[in-house]
């Protein structure tokens, strides 16, 4: 009896030290839908000029959006998932002749229609780039402010490609997402998922805004990278 008794003490411990060491790794995953493989929609691959509709300015707000990211002549601007150039062509014109705007997509056929849309518009100070879904393929400390617009949904490694994009940004550069709530499958992302997401590629949020359309659906974040000496990795 007395061996039996010596015994029992031993093997609840056990048994215990198993129950916290699973609770902890539990603890330590992330959330389902903050992760870097969450869903994601489809890369758009329809015709482009969809991009182009009457009256998207006003909807978006895009004049105030770039007096946000400080988006001024002379100054270096990158459009991730360019798309059809529509922003590419306004920042374009904002930053003027001493300032550029790097056009990046990963669709090649993105890339050739901005490269036609600039050379018919006179604008040459356009660099369309073709880059990898995970890697913007930016110089490095090159740019001053970044949009992601109506993008960053389609984006299947977006904790990679935000750790990517930091060589790029130049001191005091702002990355900007203007997204829409929602899940792949209507062509969105909950805004808390894109600020965890981010903010794990070492950036913090600066503003948010609500303004972008006024349907309470779309979002605008505004992001900076974190000191070197809070980087997450």
């Amino acid at each position: 009896m007395n061996f039996r008794f010596r015994l029992f003490p031993l093997w609840l411990l056990l048994s215990l030290f198993g129950l916290v060491r699973m609770a902890a790794q539990t603890a330590a995953q992330p959330p389902a839908d903050a992760g870097a493989h969450r869903p994601t929609s489809e890369p758009y691959t329809g015709d482009l000029s969809i991009f182009d509709s009457p009256g998207r300015d006003a909807r978006l707000q895009i004049n105030r959006v770039m007096d946000i990211l400080g988006i001024t002549s002379g100054k270096r601007v990158a459009d991730i998932g360019a798309g059809s150039g529509w922003f590419t062509v306004r920042a374009a014109r904002r930053v003027g002749e001493n300032g550029t705007v790097y056009a990046v997509d990963i669709n090649p056929d993105a890339v050739r229609y901005i490269d036609d849309r600039v050379a018919k518009q006179g604008l040459r100070n356009v660099k369309a780039i073709l880059s990898k879904p995970d890697d913007p393929l930016l110089p490095a400390d090159s740019v001053d402010a970044v949009l992601l617009l109506k993008a960053y949904h389609e984006v299947a490694e977006p904790v990679v490609l935000m750790r990517n994009l930091r060589a790029a940004l130049r001191a005091g550069a702002k990355v900007g997402i203007i997204d829409r709530n929602g899940k792949a499958e209507n062509h969105g992302v909950n805004r808390e998922v894109v600020i965890h997401e981010v903010s794990q590629a070492g950036y913090r949020l600066l503003a948010q805004y609500d303004f972008v359309k006024g349907d309470k659906m779309d979002y605008f974040l505004v992001f900076a990278m974190r000191a070197a000496h809070s980087d997450p990795r």
